[in-house]
């Protein structure tokens, strides 16, 4: 054993000092929810990071054909997904009052501001161009354009159905990636056929829609939490708040769910 190995403990190995430091109340006094407002916050940035690292997983395995290890995979990240949306009943045991407590500290600050959420956004095909311009560091800047300019995990999933003899319609195969994915009759067609035929393909399709009801479901308890905390009020940072968050509720893979008309 090495002498660097000898020496790791716990708390160096997860950089423990670093990290609980980072939890700094704007309040003077502080108020006491802020703490927990911080806290869930900066847990949910953590969880965005694990959740790209596996979607970014994900889409290499769909590359290379490794159906098993992306189901599992997927299953991981809808795990995470759980997990945040536990993470908001926490949250909602704040009350109104106790919010506004602190919230004029926010001054411009919102989770609008997230570049990793959008990130995960634009992992899973649900696109705008028009958000780089809310991101003018450029170091987020340039995650997210990279992000906006590749293949989505849907984009993958198509290329991956090609692998398995599957005759996916070319203009699929050719889209603008830097769009969002829209339906397409043909490609549900594939999917139909596919969920008649291939037991083990319905299983990724499945973990797919999982994925998708997860994110889905994040954003409508999200709604429901801000309604909760501020009702029809702006949202911080000048953010329309409720109103907005109501039109984000779409799906990643329409086709995974408008084909189930026609089983």
């Amino acid at each position: 054993m090495s002498e660097r190995d000898e020496s790791m403990n716990y708390q160096r190995f997860a950089m423990l000092p670093e990290l609980l430091s980072l939890q700094q109340p704007l309040s003077d006094p502080p108020e006491h929810d802020e703490m927990l407002f911080i806290i869930v916050h900066q847990v949910h940035e953590l969880w965005f990071k694990a959740a790209l690292h596996e979607l970014d997983h994900a889409r290499g395995l769909l590359v290379g054909g490794d159906e098993a290890r992306v189901a599992a995979t997927l299953k991981r990240v809808r795990s995470i997904l759980k997990v945040l949306v536990g993470q908001l009943d926490i949250l909602e045991t704040m009350t109104p009052v106790e919010f506004e407590s602190f919230r004029d500290r926010l001054d411009t600050a919102s989770g609008f501001q997230s570049a990793q959420f959008r990130e995960l956004e634009f992992a899973l095909g649900i696109k705008r161009a028009s958000v780089l311009k809310t991101f003018p560091d450029p170091d987020e800047n340039r995650r997210l354009k990279r992000r906006l300019e590749e293949p989505s995990l849907w984009d993958a999933f198509l290329r991956f159905l090609v692998g398995r003899g599957y005759d996916v319609p070319d203009r699929a195969l050719a889209r603008d990636v830097t769009e969002p994915v829209t339906p397409d009759p043909e490609v549900q067609g594939v999917l139909i056929d596919a969920y008649r035929s291939d037991p083990g393909l319905i299983n990724l399709c499945e973990r797919l829609v999982d994925l998708d009801e997860g994110f889905q479901e994040w954003r409508y308890r999200h709604i429901k939490m801000v309604e909760r905390t501020i009702g029809n009020k702006p949202g911080t940072g000048d953010s329309a708040g409720v109103a907005y968050l109501a039109t984000t509720m779409t799906a990643a893979f329409p086709d995974l769910w408008e084909m189930r008309s026609a089983l």
